[in-house]
């Protein structure tokens, strides 16, 4: 395929496109073209002249050329004179005349085709047949079966289709298909459609910057955004309970320090910084224990005096011994002493939680 010359449309030179393609190769320009328009435009001229110079034709054929216009656009008497340098003819396809021939359109050798100022060829290169049209992004290979159909089919479509006769001058891509065959997995599309496809995908990809640009180029999703302040949120509260239970530890340790005086000397002195939470709490639970026995005893010791008799005088018992040491000699003073070492650790515990909550507002 790359041997193939192929000319793409450049604004409304159709017609020049139609005839380098048929011949393969930079034959023809826009100026010399344009030369051989105003060279019939003269001939015109003439011919209209012979009848009067102020007759109404002449007058109306003084009007812009019929062969050219600005925009680049050649008419088929341009073409037709073009390709008489190359002794070549062209014959109306579905003239009466031509279809009384009979030929098959595979005999031939290449076609022009003209629809509302468009021009295309469709040129056998070798021994296949090749769309040539300058609309395309490249050649568009064409069966020897789709051949006939392709060609009704613009007709029905409007267009004016001509037979190119002669020899066509020589070219590389026909000797090389002369000897090869090629195949096309892709058809080539229209470069209207091409050029959609680019527009597309630059709009979608200023679409992706605008977004990353949104994002401080981070490329950052809401989705990701989102699971990002949970993690942070997260972490907050882990932190905050990590400070509430450091308050409430320290707490215990200042409560228990403060009750360890009181406690049995059988007990080894321990610093309460270098206890654990389960230690301290497992310590703080023996001696509620302990002092939750002792008032179990004293009102068993309660109840025995008043079932003694009247008039026995009961006998004081002995004091059970316990872990935590003598708590005194006789039950009253046990009793204000229990009373006030639970005052005293319920006061200390008090002290300490202001101050703790007075420390965290600061």
């Amino acid at each position: 395929m790359e041997s193939i010359f192929h000319e793409k449309q450049e604004g409304s030179l159709c017609a020049q496109h139609c005839l380098n393609n048929l011949l393969q190769g930079e034959y023809f320009s826009p100026v010399e073209l344009s030369s051989i328009a105003h060279q019939l435009d003269e001939e015109e001229r003439m011919r209209m002249a012979e009848g009067g110079v102020t007759s109404d034709d002449y007058r109306t054929f003084l009007q812009p050329s019929g062969n050219m216009d600005d925009s680049g656009f050649f008419s088929i008497q341009v073409i037709s004179n073009a390709l008489k340098v190359w002794g070549l003819e062209l014959i109306l396809f579905n003239s009466p005349e031509y279809q009384r021939l009979g030929i098959d359109p595979i005999n031939e050798k290449s076609f022009i085709c003209n629809y509302k100022e468009h021009w295309f060829t469709v040129r056998k290169l070798g021994k296949q047949w090749f769309n040539l049209n300058s609309l395309l992004t490249g050649p568009e290979l064409i069966s020897d079966t789709y051949l006939a159909l392709f060609l009704a089919q613009l007709q029905q479509e409007g267009y004016s289709i001509f037979v190119v006769k002669g020899d066509l001058p020589d070219c590389e891509a026909d000797q090389l298909l002369q000897m090869i065959r090629v195949q096309q997995m892709q058809r080539p599309k229209l470069i209207g459609e091409e050029l959609a496809q680019l527009k597309d995908q630059r709009v979608h990809r200023t679409d992706l910057e605008r977004v990353l640009e949104a994002n401080d180029g981070s490329g950052m999703l809401d989705e990701e955004e989102e699971d990002l302040q949970r993690a942070l949120a997260l972490s907050r509260q882990e932190i905050d309970m990590e400070d509430e239970e450091a308050d409430l530890r320290r707490a215990i340790q200042l409560s228990m320090q403060g009750s360890s005086r009181n406690m049995s000397q059988d007990i080894p002195q321990t610093s309460s910084t270098d206890l654990t939470s389960e230690e301290l709490r497992k310590r703080r639970e023996a001696y509620f224990e302990k002092q939750q026995q002792e008032q179990q005893r004293r009102q068993q010791q309660q109840q025995q005096q008043q079932v003694d008799a009247p008039g026995q005088v009961s006998r004081p018992c002995e004091k059970p011994a316990t872990s935590s040491g003598a708590l005194g000699n006789d039950l009253d003073d046990a009793m204000s002493e229990e009373d006030m070492l639970q005052a005293a650790v319920t006061m200390s515990l008090e002290t300490v939680q202001n101050n703790l909550k007075t420390e965290r507002k600061k």
